[in-house]
């Protein structure tokens, strides 16, 4: 007779950096795991994002701990993959202020939790950012983080999958909407489009800005904050820019094939929203972050708009992760959060072991689903319209 596998059956709803991630480390440590994604790998917002890996500014200690130890994870992979020494980068970010404002504060904090930060002077920015033209620089400075840097979700995800299928690991592209099978209150499987059943000991909700909608139907509320958001990708550019730039009217990262991506928050919220759900974005937004980006790099060269990527950009209502169990259904996992790019390594680790070991993670004890109704309960004494129920 045949010993029965011990392995878990996890099937992981979405093709993104936390699903990609949580399913190649799974793999990883043994699980039987299937991947299942509406449409093509990294077609969402992994695939838009201006992916600049960072624990800059001002954070809760919990929240910084999480994304140190992320940003750790990508020097491993670095180390550990010199082919991916292409797609992802750590040659700093320089960031500085707007008119009226000033950064020193955030400098002193960042200081004071240890995190690499440089002060830097306008006379100085050529020695540490030779890509920036320093008259766009703030009067007062810029902000150098040497840690930080950027990666090329699309190819870090390939890289992942192509891993986790070596080792056994099964994907369903182009499924459609897939559902969590939820019978008798847990999580049994995963249903696609097409009504296929795909049974499963444990369930991963890992598709961005879908997953407040889709906890909502199986009755789990999540605050959302996701707005919708675009980045520009330029065609090819002659200058050689190497620093992550977060500046005052816009922010711009290299790619792998000599291109910048390019978002900015006052651009986003130009954007349209259809009653169909169709996102427009105005062209006066799209050349304004081009000659934005023009005036902050060294030679002002003349950028053109390549493609436009519109979506989604998934922020939970406290802005904080949402990584664990889902309380009430059994055998379902949630990863909806902002930052997904810096995340990603780590958060799909920690979920894995999670899962794999049911030991629950303390690095992820502040970031449950639980919070929320906590956070409703304490809203509802306050206002008094909860009162406890009086043990007897």
């Amino acid at each position: 007779m045949s010993t029965p596998s011990l392995r878990p059956r996890v099937v992981v709803i979405g093709g993104g950096i936390l699903g990609a991630s949580t399913y190649a480390h799974l793999a990883r440590g043994g699980a039987d795991v299937t991947l299942v994604t509406a449409g093509s790998l990294a077609d969402g917002a992994s695939g838009r994002s201006i992916a600049w890996l960072n624990s800059s500014g001002d954070r809760t200690p919990e929240y910084h701990y999480l994304r140190l130890i992320a940003l750790d994870r990508y020097r491993t992979w670095r180390e550990q993959h010199p082919d991916s020494q292409g797609y992802l980068r750590f040659d700093g970010a320089l960031k500085w202020a707007g008119e009226g404002e000033s950064f020193r504060d955030t400098f002193a904090f960042e200081r004071a939790n240890g995190y690499d930060s440089i002060w830097v002077e306008r006379d100085e920015v050529a020695r540490f950012a030779p890509d920036v033209d320093p008259a766009s620089v703030a009067g007062e400075g810029a902000i150098f983080n040497a840690g930080e840097g950027w990666v090329s979700l699309p190819d870090l995800i390939a890289a992942l999958i192509a891993e986790a299928v070596a080792d056994g690991a099964t994907v369903v592209e182009h499924a459609g909407q897939a559902r969590v099978d939820v019978v008798d209150g847990a999580a049994a499987g995963v249903i696609l489009a097409d009504g296929t059943r795909l049974a499963a000991d444990q369930v991963v909700l890992a598709t961005g800005p879908a997953v407040p909608a889709q906890l909502a139907a199986l009755g789990v509320t999540v605050p959302d904050a996701t707005p919708t958001a675009f980045v520009v990708f330029t065609e090819p550019v002659d200058a050689a820019v190497t620093t992550v730039l977060n500046t005052p009217r816009v922010a711009v990262r290299p790619t792998p094939d000599g291109r910048l991506v390019l978002d900015a928050d006052w651009a986003e919220q130009s954007t349209s929203v259809a009653d169909d759900g169709t996102i427009t974005v105005p062209e006066e937004s799209v050349a304004g972050l081009l000659e934005e980006a023009s005036k902050v790099l060294a030679g002002h060269p003349t950028l053109t708009a390549a493609r436009v990527g519109a979506g989604l950009k998934p922020i939970p209502g406290d802005g904080e992760p949402v990584a664990g169990p889902v309380p009430s259904i059994p055998g379902l996992y949630a990863l909806f959060t902002h930052s997904g790019a810096t995340l990603g390594l780590a958060l799909g680790e920690l979920a894995a072991e999670e899962i794999l070991t049911g030991a629950p993670s303390p690095v992820l004890a502040t970031f449950r689903l639980d919070r929320f109704a906590a956070d409703a309960q304490d809203d509802a004494v306050a206002t008094g319209a909860w009162k406890p129920v009086l043990q007897k």
